[in-house]
């Protein structure tokens, strides 16, 4: 008998199954924007593969059964009116199915086999299994039935273009179970004691402790939060190829990477309740961090690439890191961070100024993390002021850090930096009125309607009053009623599903978020955090949103997004328990 499901449900349409670990999912979403009419094992070892559909069938005919498909985190069903199939995670490589009244065909997803891609299937004489091995993933997908019988073959062993897989019905009993392995090479027999029930059943504890752990204050009142964790807990794959620890993707969709700005926020919402997990994900990109200081564009399973940067939020990301963190951190984890912050803090100062010039620049948006603002379309290579604000937040965590390490020298040095940066940032780009960009190469300074202009207020109280005060003013006007707009809604280069040229994004709300309320803006700020939340429990966790309807858009399950929620979900609470803590007192 399976286990009751227990979790919050949640489409497979939206947001893929999986487990903490796993490196493939189930799910109809095989590449970018494509959904399958049946689900999926789509692995993202060396990428994002679709390697086997999985299609339930009526047991009398053969013909596709037509099913619905329910979800919860230790439970997939599908559900026909003559029966149904389960699906639980037994290990984060190794998945078993049950079914009654239906049969199941599980099939190659690529019908073509080159020399040098698509699947090849056979039978495994040794292990008494059915196997698919993936030129893509260069993995195996191994198929042991348990009970039950295998009704149909086709492909094994066939070159070329073919129908590859196998059909598994039940006996007399009525009912089947298969095992489906991702593995290397070779391992035993496949075996296990552990009836079905049980390994939903610890699926679900496996979840039930994380989200105990990184979220013990949900309530009514954060609805999203349980679905959240789950989403952050389903995309955590474990070291494999160059991913050196456990990671969680920004997705186990097509976004199936760590990108250098993106893992902080997952690191924070992590760090109270995970906060080995949380030190991880801060990690991981330094551990790609180059001659020059530089941390790496993105990480992922098989590949690193270093064509471009990211910004560098990771001072800022330190500091609250720091804070939120349930014990303080190890001397050793200290001089850590420290020499990685200055490596990558100095390569801003070198490789990315010009000759005599103060504040540093980009060369690209994709160096910003806003790839297609406005801001970059005077000049893709600039000096922005969103830039400037980072890195004198960087380099007051460093110049604290060095303080507090014994390196007085260090911290004086640090400091100064950051006050000469600042200072160049409002001689050179505030016009009294607003922020600017100009090309690095030298230039006038242009204005844009991009939200980007609008990020020093990052810098809290460092600004002056009246700077903070005009930017409050102008995120005023960025803000709809599901959140910040990262193009003016007025603007005539404004485009609802236009990337960073309109739709609402996590880490800036974020980053504003907390700036404001370092700047004395708290009603503002509460203003934010509110729509976006409220923004999150109706439309979930997509990439990014339509400013002006709040529909999903793009990847629909990312973490930065779900992780975001949980940090403004967590402080939300946090505050109301103060309040009402100072009431009582008073």
């Amino acid at each position: 008998m399976t286990a009751a499901p227990s979790g919050p449900a949640f489409s497979v349409h939206d947001i893929p199954f999986s487990t903490h670990g796993s490196w493939f999912d189930i799910s109809p979403v095989v590449a970018e924007n494509t959904y399958a009419e049946d689900l999926h094992l789509v692995s993202h070892q060396n990428g994002m593969h679709a390697v086997l559909s999985l299609i339930p069938l009526d047991r009398a005919t053969g013909d596709r059964a037509e099913t619905r498909v329910e979800a919860t985190p230790g439970l997939l069903s599908w559900t026909g009116t003559d029966g149904r199939i389960d699906l639980a995670y037994e290990s984060p490589d190794t998945v078993r199915l049950q079914g009654t009244g239906l049969s199941l065909r599980i099939s190659a997803a690529a019908r073509a086999l080159t020399p040098f891609s698509g699947t090849y299937f056979f039978h495994d004489a040794a292990a008494d299994a059915h196997v698919f091995t993936s030129y893509e993933t260069g993995r195996r997908y191994r198929v042991t039935v348990l009970s039950g019988t295998v009704t149909d073959t086709s492909g094994s062993q066939a070159l070329g273009s073919a129908d590859r897989g196998l059909t598994v019905a039940a006996e007399a009993d009525g009912s089947w179970e298969i095992a489906v392995e991702e593995l290397d090479t070779s391992r035993p027999p496949y075996a296990s004691a552990a009836a079905f029930a049980k390994l939903v059943e610890e699926g679900q504890n496996s979840f039930a402790d994380f989200v105990d752990a990184v979220a013990p204050w949900r309530s009514s009142a954060t609805q999203a939060a349980e679905l959240a964790a789950y989403v952050v807990w389903s995309a955590t794959v474990r070291p494999a190829g160059l991913v050196t620890r456990p990671a969680v993707l920004m997705s186990k969709h097509w976004m199936d990477k760590v990108w250098s700005w993106d893992h902080c926020f997952n690191a924070l919402a992590l760090a109270p309740g995970r906060p080995e997990l949380a030190w991880d994900q801060y990690q991981l990109p330094f551990d790609h961090q180059d001659e020059t200081g530089a941390l790496p564009d993105s990480v992922t399973h098989s590949e690193v690439l270093y064509n471009f940067v990211k910004p560098p939020i990771h001072g800022w990301a330190f500091g609250h890191l720091r804070r939120r963190l349930p014990e303080p951190l190890a001397p050793a984890q200290l001089h850590e961070a420290y020499d990685r912050l200055t490596r990558w803090t100095d390569f801003w100062l070198t490789a990315r100024r010009a000759p005599s010039a103060v504040l540093p620049h980009y060369q690209h948006g994709n160096d910003s993390g806003w790839d297609n603002a406005t801001t970059f379309d005077p000049a893709r290579v600039a000096v922005t002021a969103d830039l400037a604000a980072v890195l004198i937040l960087q380099l007051d965590e460093l110049a604290r850090l060095a303080a507090e390490l014994g390196f007085p020298d260090d911290a004086r040095r640090r400091t100064e930096t950051a006050d000469a940066l600042q200072a160049a940032l409002l001689d050179e780009l505030w016009d009294g009125e607003r922020f600017l960009s100009r090309p690095a190469h030298g230039g006038a300074p242009a204005p844009s309607a991009s939200l980007l202009d609008l990020m020093p207020i990052v810098l809290g109280d460092r600004l002056p009053p009246k700077v903070r005060d005009r930017l409050a003013e102008q995120l005023e006007g960025h803000l709809t009623a599901f959140g910040l707009a990262t193009e003016h809604p007025g603007s005539p280069h404004y485009e609802p599903d236009g990337y960073w040229r309109g739709p609402i994004w996590a880490p800036a709300t974020i980053l504003i978020e907390d700036g404001l309320r370092r700047a004395g803006h708290e009603r503002l700020a509460d203003e934010i955090s509110a729509r976006f939340r409220a923004l999150c429990e109706t439309s979930g966790f997509a990439e990014n949103f339509d400013a002006l309807t709040g529909e999903g858009l793009r990847d629909r399950a990312y973490t930065w997004t779900a992780s975001s929620y949980l940090l403004l979900a967590r402080d939300h609470q946090r505050r109301g328990a103060d309040a009402k803590t100072a009431a009582a007192v008073v």
